[in-house]
């Protein structure tokens, strides 16, 4: 059944004229996947200035912040243009890995939960990608429980002092802001005593650290905190509420790997392991051929759920649940296109020629892919929270629940 104007808020000839347009614009300004694209966890070769120059065209296009307001440098466009965009870009690799983070996350948060100040003076150059931003949760003792975070904010005059250490941050290397949070309140039980905060991470009293992993790369990083300051203003929500927008932001970032939506981070890899099976002879061997099958369906899976929660972001409504189910099911699905890359790959992801520039890129997608299952949530917790707010399973009982986060142990 097609979907009528009034539902979708686009005639079938706006919709043809958009997709003209987005097909026009990547026509000029991207490629085509191909057996590159095959692997998945492969740092972006063009790197920022790349996808700041990428996402530049796309704004002057008007295709940059499709749904996000006119008055914040977006688009000001439909959700049914946000779906028309995402099925156009299949297939096409475009440059803009490094702004994963600040658009699938620190975007969403600015506009749902940013003053119109903090919207006005910062979401046009986020959407342009003028400036990049990255997220800042886990501390060497507080990864998958978050909430137990001890870097401080002190308040002093109109603006708060920042103490202490963040890891595993992505990309804050190549940041210009950070959105991080902060106990502010250590006699609060540990989800009541932090609030979130906006940081300059360009000034002095902040320091970042890369993180060597075993890929070779280094795009996690440690963070610094010393003295380092942000302006009152620049604080995110009411202070005490930064664990309810820090859940928040997690699920913006679970439905930003599980959803996907015209990023290479999330880019479908089923054609380009086509391409690489036809070229290696393999295309008709049974195994490849089912694998490949079931990435084909695995996928469509996938966009039916990023369709579902896109809706409900385009509504204005937060993720729920069902963006830790796009975030398992992401992981999962990143596992079974490693197993059908090394099936296609065989030696070559274990040993190539030293003058092959892309000849790791097979064994860097592998190992890359345990991260997937590790950020923004292990499978664990993903799966806690399926059980609890989906299945209505009892929670785990917590014997410090209630007290005071410096009352509670810590190693």
């Amino acid at each position: 059944m097609t979907d009528t104007i009034e539902e979708t808020g686009l005639s079938p000839a706006d919709e043809q004229a958009f997709a003209d347009r987005v097909r026009a614009f990547l026509e000029a300004n991207c490629r085509r996947t191909g057996d590159r694209q095959g692997t998945i966890g492969d740092e972006d070769p063009e790197g920022p200035s790349a996808a700041r120059d990428f996402q530049a065209a796309l704004a002057d296009a008007g295709l940059a912040g499709l749904t996000y307001p006119t008055d914040f440098g977006g688009a000001g466009l439909t959700k049914r243009h946000q779906e028309v965009f995402n099925r156009e870009v299949e297939g096409w690799h475009l440059p803009n890995t490094p702004l994963s983070i600040s658009h699938g996350m620190c975007l969403p948060m600015l506009n749902q939960f940013g003053t119109s100040e903090q919207k006005a003076r910062f979401m046009a150059d986020n959407i342009r990608g003028t400036t990049i931003w990255c997220q800042m949760f886990s501390e060497p003792g507080a990864g998958s429980d978050v909430a137990s975070l001890a870097m401080k904010a002190t308040r002093d005059g109109d603006e708060w002092i920042l103490e202490g250490q963040k890891v595993w941050t992505s990309g804050a290397h190549y940041c210009d802001y950070g959105i991080v949070v902060a106990r502010t309140d250590p006699e609060q039980p540990k989800h009541q005593g932090v609030t979130m905060f906006i940081v300059d991470l360009r000034q002095p009293g902040v320091e970042v650290r890369p993180l060597r992993q075993i890929s070779g790369g280094s795009g996690f990083n440690e963070v610094f905190f010393t003295e380092a300051r942000t302006p009152a203003d620049w604080q995110l929500g009411d202070r005490g509420q930064g664990w309810n927008l820090a859940v928040a932001m997690l699920m913006f970032e679970r439905v930003s790997i599980g959803a996907g939506g015209g990023s290479a981070l999330n880019a479908d890899r089923t054609p380009g392991l086509i391409e690489a099976a036809r070229a290696r002879g393999q295309a008709g061997d049974p195994v490849v051929r089912q694998g490949l099958a079931d990435l084909w369906i695995r996928e469509r899976i996938r966009g039916y759920i990023g369709q579902r929660i896109r809706a409900a972001v385009a509504e204005g409504r937060v993720p729920g649940p069902e963006g830790s189910i796009a975030k398992l099911n992401g992981a999962i699905l990143a596992r079974r296109v490693r197993d059908v890359s090394l099936a296609i790959a065989g030696s070559s992801a274990q040993a190539w020629d030293a003058g092959d520039d892309a000849g790791d890129r097979w064994a860097v997608g592998c190992l890359s892919t345990a991260g997937i299952s590790i950020a923004g949530g292990t499978d664990e917790v993903q799966r806690n929270i399926i059980g609890e707010r989906v299945l209505g399973l009892p929670k785990e009982p917590d014997p410090w629940k209630g007290t005071a986060w410096e009352d509670v142990p810590r190693s």
